[in-house]
């Protein structure tokens, strides 16, 4: 058997998987699982919103912040956010799958960051402490919960008056929620939209938890 031919069974094998997890996801909530994290460790070339460094620039970070890496997966997002807030900030990366947190708490430790805390738990069962977090972000996770009120309301409960919460989709995710359901869920929530980047089928979403002065 020629390279070339391996090469092309190994990319059919890849597309069948990820097709059968894709059409799976859209009958339950299924979050990616562990063993195909790579298809969420690395920037999608197609999307600028959707990329690491031009979400964590919209959070207009600063030292000494307390950040919320909500559903942090692989960590693609928890190294630059805690680059992001400095020795003296603090990142919280929560994620249900201890495969993804101990390969996102591995890639952590292996940049040189101690200045990150992991919890494994589901987003809305109420693990996350009160008025803690300056910003909090949530990364094509959304669709992945089965409880999205109660994700909502305790990521409102959880940030500070006044930080902010920046919801992402892109279109290429399975569980893809559009910008009309998931502003509907932060409003009646009570968060304020602060920011839109983007259009509808990629884009990162602020809102604001008021009160901030």
């Amino acid at each position: 058997m020629t390279a070339s031919i391996s090469i092309l069974l190994v990319v059919i094998v890849v597309a069948l998987v990820v097709t059968s997890w894709r059409l799976a996801s859209r009958r339950q909530h299924l979050p990616c699982p562990v063993w195909l994290r790579w298809l969420v460790e690395l920037d999608n070339p197609f999307t600028q919103t959707n990329r690491a460094t031009f979400i964590v620039e919209t959070l207009a970070l600063s030292s000494g912040m307390t950040v919320l890496d909500a559903g942090c997966g692989p960590g693609r997002l928890t190294v630059p956010l805690a680059q992001g807030v400095g020795p003296t900030g603090r990142v919280v990366a929560l994620d249900i799958q201890p495969g993804m947190l101990a390969r996102a708490k591995h890639k952590t430790e292996a940049a040189g960051y101690t200045n990150v805390e992991f919890i494994a738990a589901a987003l809305g069962t109420g693990r996350l402490p009160l008025n803690r977090f300056d910003r909090g972000v949530l990364v094509t996770v959304l669709g992945e919960i089965p409880n999205q009120p109660a994700a909502f309301a305790e990521l409102f409960r959880a940030l500070k008056p006044g930080g902010i919460l920046a919801i992402v989709e892109v279109i290429f995710d399975p569980h893809f929620q559009s910008r009309k359901v998931v502003t509907s869920l932060a409003i009646s929530t009570g968060f304020c939209e602060r920011a839109f980047f983007g259009h509808r089928w990629a884009y990162v979403i602020h809102f604001e938890k008021p009160g901030g002065g």
